[in-house]
């Protein structure tokens, strides 16, 4: 039992920092060829948007929303392959430890 306690509080450890990381990490996504970009969080807090000049022009705001939401679509997505990454070993190693729910 107590050896099942350690590796618990091993893989706790871990999960704090593998969270830790992923909130600390930033990822970028991008749409049009580079004219629009998203920077967020790997717990997908947008941080920052870049927009290119070339790409606004007020009789077509439509374009540009788009590649806005296509650019924070492309970077949660980034962001979402990030946490898999970084927590998929640790969610498979719970279920190691007979800990139900996981």
């Amino acid at each position: 039992m107590q050896q099942i306690l350690q590796q618990a509080q091993a893989m706790q450890q871990q999960l704090m920092s593998a969270q830790q990381e992923l909130a600390d990490a930033e990822v970028t996504g991008t749409a049009g060829g580079g004219l629009v970009s998203a920077v967020v969080t790997g717990g997908g807090e947008l941080r920052s948007l870049t927009i290119d000049p070339k790409v606004v022009d007020p009789d077509d705001v439509e374009t540009l929303a788009d590649l806005v939401v296509a650019a924070v679509r492309d970077a949660n997505a980034k962001a979402q392959g990030l946490a898999a990454q970084k927590m998929g070993p640790l969610a498979g190693g719970l279920g190691g430890l007979g800990l139900p729910g996981f």
